[in-house]
């Protein structure tokens, strides 16, 4: 299988231009919904005398949610603890009234011993928000200076759009599904951020070997031809991420699915630009090199196989 992305480069570009405006057009109509840890809101922690489990809290809060909001399964955080039966409930802010509803339906699970029953401030307050943007224009600009100096400029500016897409495309989903943003979100955003860039890194390093072997191919047919060798290497390892994360999905229940959903879209967008983005932008920054580099052939090349000839 050899694929011609390089021949079609501003067709890939201007197709995940498209897709960066309508996964941006997403965030910004929708807009995030931010969950308790961003927005303080009610602590409930129990201690039952007999065995629980998360299914049958689970149960009997998606029965009370009906009257309670903030008890619906994407609006509430539960952890049960089955080695002492420790059960903590974090939802929106309630009232006294909802919280005493809740205390009592919590009864038909068996006595208990009320631990907690507290208004919490939100966890990520606007202090952090700022430091985590200062965190991430950082990193940013340490990966353009590490690309920049084991590769080239051109090369970092191409991963660093590659990156702006992948979490465009993350946060533009989460929006439109309307799940909570907790915590772990923000983990997942910088997991994409290092899956991403490790993808194209292995790419930057096929062209780099590439560019050092003399060659008769353009600058442009180099570029193709390294990203075909690692074209199945990457789509295996994301296939068999992608199964892990569904199978997570499936199985981890709904404290999970924003944070699972997240890594499923980042890791599925950041393959496919990683291939199709990242080279294709090298490519129309560096176009030059096809009219720069003249042809080399040398006569101990004439007797060569073609296949094997890779670039200057």
């Amino acid at each position: 299988m050899y694929i011609e992305v390089i021949k079609h480069s501003k067709k890939w570009i201007m197709l995940s231009t498209i897709s960066f405006i309508v996964f941006l057009g997403m965030f910004f109509v929708k807009g995030l919904n931010y969950g308790i840890d961003f927005t303080g809101g009610s602590l409930i922690q129990l201690n039952y005398t007999n065995d629980i489990t998360l299914a049958g809290i689970n149960k009997e809060l998606d029965e009370l949610a009906v009257q309670i909001p903030q008890l619906s399964s994407t609006a509430r955080k539960v952890q049960v603890s089955q080695a002492d039966n420790n059960v903590i409930i974090r939802t929106a802010e309630m009232t006294e009234v909802q919280t005493q509803e809740l205390l009592t339906k919590l009864k038909d699970m068996g006595e208990y011993k009320l631990e907690r029953a507290e208004k919490v401030g939100a966890t990520i307050g606007q202090e952090l928000k700022t430091s985590a943007i200062y965190a991430l224009v950082i990193g940013g600009l340490l990966i353009v200076i590490y690309i920049t100096m084991r590769y080239e400029f051109k090369f970092a500016i191409a991963g660093i759009l590659t990156l702006l897409h992948d979490v465009t495309a993350a946060l533009g989903v989460i929006a439109l599904l309307g799940y909570e943003i907790d915590t772990p979100f923000i983990a997942a955003i910088l997991t994409i951020l290092g899956y991403s860039i490790n993808d194209t890194i292995i790419i930057y390093d096929r062209i780099r070997e590439s560019l050092r072997k003399k060659s008769d191919m353009t600058f442009g047919e180099v570029l193709n031809r390294s990203l075909n060798q690692v074209l199945v290497r990457s789509i295996n390892t994301s296939v068999t991420t992608l199964l892990a994360l569904v199978a997570i999905l499936v199985f981890g229940g709904d404290s999970l699915r924003t944070f699972t959903t997240t890594l499923l879209v980042g890791i599925g967008v950041g393959t496919y630009s990683s291939l199709y983005i990242a080279a294709p932008l090298v490519y129309l920054f560096e176009k030059k090199r096809d009219e720069k580099y003249e042809p080399r052939k040398d006569d101990e090349d004439d007797n060569s196989d073609p296949e094997e000839k890779i670039v200057v």
